[in-house]
């Protein structure tokens, strides 16, 4: 029996790639329900045809409430606001939710992992099945290298990205903090301007670039004397995240409550 997915945004450039990503399928997975924002011109289009893969049947609307009870899973990559929305709309029908969206406060965070009580959600700053392994790889360098190395992230992204650094950045951060047993919180650096000092080891410095339509790039530098090891993933598609998500919600309808992230998914 085929997981019937619906998609918030779904006239975005995440949305229309996961349309995509879900008729890649052959089946698994349908299409069942694209939502968009009200006030939107797009809204009673053909979700199949916005997305270029010709007409799929599915019109789409500006309420998720009205679609609810047609979907297993819904995936949401828009904004935080709107997410919460939606989150509330799905805890309320016992509806599973994928959630790519990033830059939540921790308040934000907290009405997430609330509603996580009640429904399966998954929740992750990046699906790519590359970047996740590139997690496992980031614990294994920092706990091999230790404290003997600096260690600075860097992200890029396209110029249309609202948050800075990215939910990826951050997540290699903290992987590379718990491994070393720091604090993000406290030890992160956002910026640098001026004279700044000599650096502090235990410091894990962050640089951001929006530029053009760059997909995401992400590099973690270990930097000791003599020599660096570096770790990076590079996207050139935003089909490497919409097959993950559509993977991620393969796997979470029928699961029961609770938080997971795409780590879960992939069994590591």
């Amino acid at each position: 029996m085929s997981t019937r997915i619906g998609i918030t945004g779904a006239a975005g450039r995440m949305g229309k790639t996961l349309v995509e990503a879900i008729a890649l399928t052959q089946g698994r997975l349908v299409l069942a329900a694209a939502i968009e924002q009200p006030g939107s011109s797009l809204i009673g289009a053909d979700a199949g045809e916005l997305a270029g893969q010709g007409r799929n049947g599915v019109t789409v609307v500006d309420n998720l409430g009205a679609v609810i009870g047609d979907v297993d899973v819904v995936i949401d990559f828009t904004v935080p606001a709107a997410t919460l929305a939606n989150v509330a709309t799905c805890r309320a029908n016992g509806v599973g939710m994928v959630i790519g969206t990033t830059g939540f406060t921790p308040e934000e965070q907290a009405q997430i992992e609330a509603a996580a009580g009640d429904i399966p959600i998954c929740k992750a700053s990046n699906f790519s099945t590359g970047v996740n392994l590139c997690f496992k790889l980031l614990d294994m360098a920092a706990r091999v290298l230790g404290d003997d190395v600096d260690i600075e992230v860097y992200e890029a992204h396209h110029r249309h990205k609202i948050d800075a650094p990215s939910g990826t950045a951050l997540s290699m951060g903290k992987v590379v903090a718990d491994a070393l047993g720091r604090d993000l919180a406290k030890v992160a650096v956002y910026g640098r301007e001026g004279q700044t000092g000599a650096r502090d080891r235990e410091t894990i410095g962050f640089a951001t670039v929006r530029a053009g339509d760059v997909v995401g790039d992400h590099t973690v530098t270990f930097a000791a004397e003599g020599e660096r090891v570096e770790i990076t993933h590079k996207a050139s598609s935003r089909m490497s995240f919409a097959r993950g998500a559509v993977r991620a919600a393969g796997w979470l309808a029928g699961r029961n409550a609770g938080l997971y992230d795409m780590r879960d998914v992939l069994g590591l």
